[in-house]
């Protein structure tokens, strides 16, 4: 397994689909909210088995192979795709006839936004989660409709077409979660599994936070651990075995982008946010910032 991550940069730079793209590849800039759609096409080229630092979702009509994970499957019927970015995964054109669309964004781009930032609290885009959702012919039409309509507004002249564009996308991952079956049992969900999905909706539950007078209340892996009423080490262990990420970087992943949506989207004051964030000092919360994002939380939340 590869331990290579694939950017957005990366992606484009490889890809053989730079041609249809609703917005100019040439914006991105890495640490900047992105998104962009484009129409799926035959291609002879094999996607990477690769994580990805990046989302993406997929509408596929047309025959291939996944390989996803530890599993290959042979798709022969329209399907949403929403992979876990942590996963690799591999695709290979089988039929000459590919239809469809897919988009991709980066996590500034999900966050940035409560009506997107939403789905980071629900089964969508988890390592323990199914990334396939077949659809009959309704359902395709209306997801078609949805992804047709994202790639015309995205080209569109209209001031406010990002906003279209995000409550778009909502309103297709709504879907993909109202045809989504629960992919496994609770009770028969492999142990550390079992533990991480607990985990991970209790440190989503934490969020968003709307007041300095209501700070962060779980902070380490150690308050997790007891709140779960397991022991640190099971805890670490078992998210670790998940996700192949340790359990303090998950929750200092999640706290960087909960730094981020609040110094761009609130008025507080940098002191202000690293409390409410858990930072007993406003210097430990800037050395945390400056090391995730290379930049002070100052020039980050004025940059001119």
């Amino acid at each position: 397994m590869s331990e290579y991550l694939e950017t957005i940069g990366d992606y484009y730079r490889d890809s053989e689909t730079n041609k249809h793209y609703a917005f100019d590849i040439s914006d991105y800039q890495c640490g900047k909210s992105h998104f962009n759609i484009n129409i799926r096409k035959y291609c002879n080229f094999n996607t990477p088995y690769n994580r990805r630092d990046f989302y993406k979702v997929c509408i596929i009509v047309g025959k291939g192979v996944f390989k996803y994970g530890e599993h290959r499957l042979e798709l022969d019927k329209p399907a949403l795709f929403l992979p876990c970015p942590t996963i690799p995964y591999q695709w290979e054109c089988i039929s000459s006839q590919q239809e469809g669309y897919f988009c991709l964004f980066n996590q500034e781009f999900l966050v940035e936004h409560s009506t997107i930032d939403f789905f980071k609290k629900t089964s969508l885009f988890k390592e323990w989660s199914k990334p396939f959702i077949f659809l009959d012919d309704e359902q395709l039409a209306l997801c078609m409709s949805y992804f047709e309509q994202m790639y015309k507004m995205a080209q569109s002249d209209y001031p406010f077409k990002f906003e279209i564009i995000r409550n778009l996308l909502a309103l297709l991952l709504h879907q993909a979660l109202q045809l989504k079956v629960e992919d496994l049992k609770l009770e028969e969900t492999p142990s550390n599994t079992r533990l991480y999905r607990l985990f991970d909706d209790l440190l989503n539950k934490q969020f968003p936070l709307d007041s300095p007078a209501y700070p962060l209340q779980l902070k380490t892996a150690s308050d997790y651990a007891t709140q779960l009423n397991v022991h640190v080490n099971h805890l670490n262990a078992s998210i670790k075995a998940v996700t192949s990420k340790t359990t303090t970087q998950i929750i200092k992943d999640r706290l960087f982008d909960e730094a981020k949506s609040l110094l761009k989207n609130t008025s507080w004051d940098i002191a202000e946010v690293g409390y409410t964030l858990g930072f007993d000092q406003p210097s430990h919360f800037n050395n945390f910032f400056k090391k995730h994002a290379g930049i002070t939380p100052l020039k980050y939340k004025s940059p001119y």
